[in-house]
């Protein structure tokens, strides 16, 4: 839809262990998923693309839980990419994206091991049928006065510093849209209520 409306493609960026894997990295580049490195992002925003960024990343994708909580320790280099390329941040949020898939619930010995090695070496399950549904916040726009800190803090607590608004921001998406904790047979429930779209 967004290329159909607006005429742009949003690439999305995936952690650079998924370009190594044989064979995947045509099909990555043909479906629009680019390295996640600074230069790859600035490049793509540079040249009028939109781009998606989950600061959590892999860390976050394999150990975070049905308490919606954000694991983006002290990543701050999307705020940084989108200070240099002067471009808004828009926060968002997927509902449910945990019930649909999920991880084994002792991770304690995959985390040490993705620790230390920065391999996803714990396997998800799912692909369930519940309702996903992608919530857009309101965009956080560039301001030339703001350190990539503040931008980050920005975008979790929803304040007016680039930084800090950002993961304020997600968060505030998460605390009106998710049910906490999250629930599996709820999820699954919600595609077959017709009061809400």
């Amino acid at each position: 839809r967004l290329f159909l409306w607006k005429k742009r493609l949003c690439l999305s960026v995936a952690d650079h262990f998924v370009f190594r894997l044989p064979g995947l990295k045509l099909l990555l580049g043909v479906t629009g998923v680019i390295p996640g490195t600074r230069e790859e992002c600035l490049t793509a925003l540079k040249n009028g693309y939109l781009v998606s960024i989950s600061p959590g990343g892999v860390r976050e994708a394999l150990f975070s839980d049905e308490s919606y909580q954000l694991m983006w320790g002290n990543r701050k280099g999307f705020a940084q990419v989108a200070l240099e390329a002067k471009v808004p941040i828009i926060p968002m949020y997927t509902q449910n994206v945990r019930e649909g898939y999920r991880m084994f619930k002792e991770r304690r010995f995959f985390r040490q091991l993705y620790e230390s090695t920065r391999l996803p070496f714990t396997p998800p399950y799912g692909g369930l049928p519940v309702k996903f549904r992608t919530y857009i916040g309101k965009p956080i726009p560039y301001d030339p006065n703001i350190t990539a800190e503040e931008l980050v803090e920005k975008v979790c607590k929803g304040k007016f510093i680039f930084s800090f608004q950002t993961k304020t921001a997600v968060q505030a998406l998460i605390s009106k849209h998710q049910t906490i904790p999250g629930n599996i047979w709820k999820a699954l429930l919600e595609r077959f209520d017709k009061r809400r779209k």
